[in-house]
């Protein structure tokens, strides 16, 4: 079987929203007696959207109303019609992730295609997507090495670190293009984040509403920012200003990175010279960019060109790969189907320790799916292994149980996906730890990636086997 999918990925940012439709090919891998497996043998962009500033109402709430007349416009500028399109992604993020009614807004657009992943990203899920999107997962695993990608946007700068393929760790910092706007016509400031006000008057430099500014003027803060990029991957030990600056965390910085690439809407200018006004976007976009390029992060460092830059978020949408989790599963919950859990997968260094090891790890990349220190439902991946002694078993349920202390609060079920076949006794370990008092849901032989999001049908096979429908963002 082959087949075609239009899928269309959506991503609404602090400062813009786009989309893009891609044709994904799709073949069915599985005999005609299985249950199917597909896998995406090609993508294909087909168009591109206009990039339109996202709309905000006076009371700080998305306009809803204007999104869905933009994505409206764009499909007829693609001349589809939404019908037409089979899968898709909206993924919602930066400060627009942060307003009141993002949620709504997300709902109410995920009536533009069949069965959406909708997604709210905090900063750490907004890294991994936009490295990903950037393919430096991609470059680290073929390169064999650690590779740093800065996704720089309009208000904020999200890092994302990958050795040999395997994520290890986010950070996020209040740097961002949108950060100074500048009157296109006067050139006069019309705008100053709070936390470059103070970062220039830390440092001495005068900066206020309405000063008339040149490029030349600007230098001297956008040079500051810079060094508080450079910091942020190890380029220089961190200074008086680097904890203010942070959003909600920094890299961890224990290995040296070589490698560096860039995403955003101000990756374009660090790969690239402008043309043009450089105040044409209303804000100091176009010289942070230059900044980044003549800096020791593009001259010390190895440069990977970016797969996408701006559309770095958006450029996967959902595709499906349906599998079954066979008869060793563990689940004591009974309200499926569960839909659109992400996935939070383990490095194999992460499974290598003992049960504490585990447990700081997972407790640790559990606040890649918090926002506003909210903590979504998550469900948690890893290799596992494939004849587990009594006691590995029992070091996997301790450093689980521990680990997901946070989830453990809520009334999620705890969900835990093994490649290797050893679901049942460690679920039935994980059940017994928890006092059979919390639901579990325990699978197998199921091979997910952070940046998936999993669907859990009804048991089928008088209760013996799942259906598990695994959502890729599809970056390449």
């Amino acid at each position: 079987m082959n087949e075609q999918l239009l899928s269309v990925g959506i991503d609404m940012g602090t400062s813009t929203t786009q989309l893009v439709l891609s044709k994904l090919h799709i073949q069915n891998l599985a005999s005609s007696f299985s249950v199917p497996r597909l896998v995406i043998t090609d993508k294909e962009v087909v168009y591109r959207s206009d990039i339109c500033f996202t709309p905000v109402l006076a009371d700080n709430r998305i306009d809803a109303g204007q999104i869905q007349t933009f994505v409206q416009e764009q499909y007829r500028k693609a001349g589809i019609r939404k019908e037409e399109i089979q899968t898709g992604a909206v993924i919602i993020t930066g400060e627009t992730a942060r307003k009141d009614n993002a949620n709504e807004v997300l709902q109410s657009l995920s009536g533009f295609a069949g069965d959406f992943v909708v997604a709210t990203a905090g900063p750490d899920l907004e890294s991994i997507i936009a490295a990903k999107g950037a393919g430096a997962h991609t470059y680290s695993k073929e390169h064999s090495t650690s590779i740093v990608n800065i996704d720089i946007g309009g208000g904020t700068s999200n890092l994302a670190l990958f050795a040999d393929g395997e994520l290890l760790d986010t950070g996020c910092l209040d740097i961002g293009g949108r950060l100074i706007k500048v009157d296109q016509r006067t050139h006069e400031i019309t705008y100053i984040a709070p936390k470059i006000k103070r970062l220039a008057e830390r440092r001495g430099l005068q900066l206020a509403l309405g000063q008339q500014v040149t490029p030349a003027a600007l230098e001297p803060i956008i040079g500051e920012m810079v060094k508080l990029l450079e910091e942020s991957v190890g380029l220089r030990p961190p200074g008086d200003f680097y904890d203010t600056i942070v959003t909600n965390k920094g890299l961890k910085l224990d290995r040296d990175i070589p490698c560096i690439s860039f995403s955003g809407g101000v990756a374009d200018y660090v790969y690239q010279e402008a043309s043009g006004d450089v105040f044409q976007y209303g804000d100091i976009g176009i010289l942070l960019g230059r900044a980044i390029a003549a800096s020791p992060l593009r001259q010390q460092m190895t440069v990977a060109r970016s797969a996408e830059t701006i559309r770095a978020t958006v450029v996967g949408a959902g595709s499906h790969t349906t599998e079954i989790s066979g008869s060793t599963i563990t689940y004591t919950e009974e309200s499926f189907p569960i839909k659109n859990i992400p996935i939070l997968k383990l490095a194999s260094a992460d499974e290598s320790g003992g049960a504490e090891a585990l447990a700081q790890a997972i407790a640790d990349k559990l606040n890649w799916f918090k926002l506003n220190n909210d903590l979504q439902r998550v469900a948690i991946a890893l290799e596992g292994k494939k004849s587990p002694s009594f006691q590995e078993v029992q070091k996997y349920a301790h450093g689980l149980r521990e680990g997901m202390a946070e989830l453990l609060e809520r009334e999620y079920p705890l969900i835990v996906i093994v490649h290797h076949d050893m679901a049942k006794v460690l679920g039935q370990t994980l059940y017994a730890l928890l006092d059979y008092k919390k639901d579990v849901v325990c699978i197998d032989s199921v091979q997910v990636d952070n940046g998936d999001y999993i669907d859990i049908g009804k048991p089928i096979a008088e209760g013996k086997v799942l259906p598990v429908v695994i959502k890729t963002l599809v970056f390449h």
